[in-house]
């Protein structure tokens, strides 16, 4: 097969890991910078060109679309939905995992667990919204915020309201979320490949850092899932619409939460931890899958 990853960096392990996965699987891996692609939206036939040529037909793309990169991100990939190519993740699944809330709203709907969440635009009564999610401990988040950033414990409510007035000043969007205190700064992330967890691992939170991120200085160590957890994890996938993600849960007293579903997931961190190759777990579902047309939305979405 001729496949396409979407990536601005060929030098990230993800993206080096796929490629080489791949080549070694004996299918043509080509990188392809997101924001260098070009399209030609009037043509009958819907084309992408890329450094002054036009882009060959892919059975197959990979989308590696960073969270400042998600407009444009999704459009170069809902182009390739419109010409047939198979989209491991579909557009209109990204744009949905990208937005926090939207994700949230979704998963509730199905009877995702999750933690207790209070969102607000200009809430007069900011009180009764911590309150409402259990009162504090609270954590507090961006709502485009990514890899811990924006993420904020606030330990009393004082401390919450001075924080979410210090946000709505700045006109951010934000979620103020209950504290599960027995997770013990730590979550589970799961890595789910076609409808089944390939890979998991729990995720430390460094001394004295309640966010667990690899990024913040976390450590990681293979896991062993519930039941309960694994199924979690599929049906969290299954109701956002993505064949390739990476659902967070924490541990909590009421069974396992969801705290995101991250639809470019790396892959450095769940492969040391757990020695696993999901690279190449990766192509033998797309051997299986990627056929001409096969996406559901078909870049309608």
């Amino acid at each position: 097969m001729r496949i396409a990853i979407l990536s601005r960096n060929p030098n990230l392990y993800s993206t080096r890991r796929l490629k080489e996965a791949g080549e070694a699987m004996g299918h043509t891996v080509d990188i392809i910078d997101t924001l260098h692609c070009y399209m030609d939206i009037t043509s009958s036939k819907p084309t992408l060109r890329y450094d002054g040529k036009e882009l060959p037909m892919y059975d197959a793309v990979i989308p590696r679309i960073g969270a400042s990169v998600t407009f444009y991100g999704t459009a170069v990939a809902r182009q390739f939905e419109m010409m047939g190519t198979f989209n491991i993740n579909e557009s209109v699944a990204i744009s949905r995992s990208r937005d926090k809330l939207r994700s949230l709203q979704l998963l509730s709907r199905k009877g995702i667990g999750l933690p207790r969440t209070g969102f607000a635009n200009k809430p007069d009564n900011i009180k009764d919204l911590i309150k409402n999610v259990g009162g504090a401990p609270v954590v507090i988040k961006l709502l485009e915020g990514t890899q811990g950033i924006g993420v904020v414990l606030a330990d009393t409510a004082k401390a919450a309201e001075a924080i979410i007035e210090a946000f709505m000043g700045l006109k951010a969007n934000i979620l103020v979320q209950e504290f599960v205190k027995e997770a013990g700064g730590a979550d589970i992330r799961c890595l789910v490949v076609g409808g089944k967890v390939v890979a998991a691992m729990k995720r430390q939170g460094a001394e004295g850092e309640f966010r667990s991120n690899l990024h913040r200085g976390g450590s990681a160590e293979v896991v062993k899932l519930s039941k309960e957890e694994r199924e979690t994890a599929v049906n969290a996938a299954k109701i956002m619409g993505l064949n390739l993600c990476g659902v967070d849960l924490l541990r909590s007293q009421n069974g396992p939460m969801v705290m995101e579903v991250n639809s470019s997931p790396g892959l450095e961190g769940i492969e040391t931890a757990t020695g696993k190759d999901v690279a190449s777990m990766v192509f033998q579902f797309l051997e299986k899958n990627a056929k001409p047309h096969k996406n559901k939305t078909r870049g309608k979405g």
